[in-house]
């Protein structure tokens, strides 16, 4: 109960879901193997693992496919599972502390900037400033891109400087580059979006903390391997730091890391027109 099985009629095809996270296991059983299964023979079969699958439920698997063939065969299971790890080994092969932290300073810079910014605009939205200026011909739109390419800025210089004080532009420059310009805007439009919610300076605050710790959560991943499920792919932040962190320390490159940045581009319009929506309502 619970399990599904898949029939593939391409090992080609079942290694592609397996390493885009699609299935959680594959395997392969050959007519030979099942001959040697059914007459309790040793028996090998081919097992293909996500590179984020953590060592337990390659263990669990194992085991689960000796129970399965018991039940086929009749007979204990002598298998011999050749594993194979799809993607970069991120579990099995761990790099240095170090490394792993290196990108994750520039992703803490981003995600606290996004405290900044909302602070700024909440600060001006609560003491009546905003709604001053927005007596002049200047629209909420002209308001939002001023502040946006302001915090835009802040953002992405210091995530930059960081980045390549420590080393992280050695691998990919172009493509960590274009990352840290989508997750500066990411906390741009995360930081409208808290001002225009707020009501006040302590609500962006209240607000800000818990924000910064919910997109703090996909990095702990990064550190600790296998921490995470896939649950945490719902937080914005995830696609940031599994771009930076495979480019980096695992040479990923443009194709490996697209799907993500098409991701977090989602995201970066979906928060910008959700806070110009907001803030337009609220200083009506």
């Amino acid at each position: 109960e619970g399990l599904e099985l898949v029939n593939y009629d391409s090992i080609d095809q079942l290694k592609t879901d397996v390493e885009n996270g699609e299935q959680q296991i594959g395997a392969v059983i050959t007519d030979e193997a099942l001959a040697q299964i059914a007459t309790g023979e040793r028996a090998r079969i081919d097992l293909y693992f996500n590179s984020s699958t953590p060592d337990e439920f390659k263990e669990l698997f194992t085991v689960l496919f000796s129970q399965v063939a018991y039940v086929l065969g009749g007979n204990v299971a002598n298998i011999e599972a050749n594993e194979e790890i799809l993607g970069p080994d991120t579990i099995g092969n761990p790099i240095p502390a170090r490394d792993r932290m290196r990108p994750l300073l520039a992703i803490f810079v981003i995600i606290l900037e996004t405290m900044g910014l909302a602070t700024l605009l909440g600060e001006e939205i609560g003491t009546g400033t905003a709604r001053a200026i927005l007596t002049t011909p200047l629209r909420v739109e002209g308001l939002v891109l001023a502040k946006g390419v302001t915090g835009f800025s802040m953002t992405f210089l210091q995530a930059l400087v960081i980045v390549a004080a420590t080393g992280g532009l050695q691998s990919q420059p172009s493509l960590i580059i274009a990352t840290l310009v989508m997750g500066s805007l990411l906390a741009t439009a995360i930081g409208f979006l808290l001002a225009s919610v707020a009501r006040d300076m302590m609500s962006v605050l209240a607000w800000g903390i818990l924000v910064i710790i919910l997109l703090a959560i996909p990095a702990f991943g990064v550190l600790v391997p296998g921490l995470l499920t896939n649950w945490s792919q719902a937080i914005p932040s995830f696609y940031l730091v599994d771009t930076i962190h495979r480019a980096a320390n695992f040479g990923a490159g443009w194709g490996d890391t697209g799907g993500n940045l098409l991701i977090l581009a989602v995201y970066n319009v979906v928060l910008f027109g959700l806070g110009i929506w907001v803030l337009r309502r609220k200083l009506a």
